[in-house]
């Protein structure tokens, strides 16, 4: 097992695991528990009561948080004519189509978001492979595959985050950075819980959010008590 670094053993010191803490005090160890010298991201991760290997109870979708994310999003938009136009006229970072496409062959990837019109996806398809494992391929689930193009990069300057239950049951989602003011904080992550309450699958039985806590890059996991957010 690897050692755990001085700050770290620091950090645990002030998180008492056996306990989940009230939204407002979580988020405050989190940020004292951050001794990074950068300004960390602090990450929200739920262990949800589904069987992702059940069609009916995958869970995947996006949301715009009410503060965003703390990062600046590199969006990417595959898009022709008037719609292209669009695009950089929302402050898209890239536009193109089959320029780009080749590029993303040739191992260009300094793009964080990408956007397709529908009539782009047979081409924009065939990147699959590539843009798949990243996380990166379009999905109309998410909103990146749309004629809306101007809707969706501003969705996504605005700190849109995706959220997918993994194969283990979890979903991880950035909530914000640890610079962020604490209120700005707990009403990302209470966003982000009202939602996966939200969207809760019908075929789901049994307890549905079955932990619930907040980390920042380089600290401990600190549990929330959700249960009052959940019906």
């Amino acid at each position: 097992m690897a050692k755990k670094g001085k700050k770290h053993q620091e950090a645990l010191k002030l998180v008492d695991r056996s306990k989940a803490y009230e939204v407002s005090e979580a988020i405050a160890l989190v940020k004292e528990a951050a001794k990074a010298n950068f300004d960390e991201t602090v990450e929200a991760a739920f262990r949800l009561g589904v069987d992702p290997k059940k069609a009916d109870q995958q869970i995947r979708g996006a949301m715009v948080l009410p503060h965003g994310t703390g990062k600046t999003q590199r969006v990417l938009v595959f898009a022709k004519g008037e719609k292209a136009k669009e695009a950089e006229a929302a402050g898209a970072d890239y536009v193109g189509d089959t320029d780009y496409i080749n590029k993303i062959n040739q191992g260009w990837f300094d793009f964080d978001v990408v956007v397709a019109t529908p009539d782009m996806m047979a081409e924009v398809g065939k990147l699959g492979r590539v843009l798949g494992p990243k996380g990166l391929m379009p999905n109309p689930k998410t909103g990146t595959v749309t004629f809306d193009v101007e809707k969706a990069i501003n969705d996504v300057k605005a700190g849109k985050v995706e959220y997918r239950v993994d194969k283990s049951s979890n979903v991880h989602v950035p909530i914000g950075k640890v610079s962020f003011d604490n209120e700005k904080l707990i009403e990302n992550f209470v966003a982000i819980t009202e939602t996966l309450v939200k969207v809760k699958p019908q075929a789901a039985k049994g307890t549905y959010m079955k932990n619930a806590s907040v980390s920042s890059t380089m600290g401990p996991g600190i549990r929330v008590d959700v249960s009052s957010m959940v019906r």
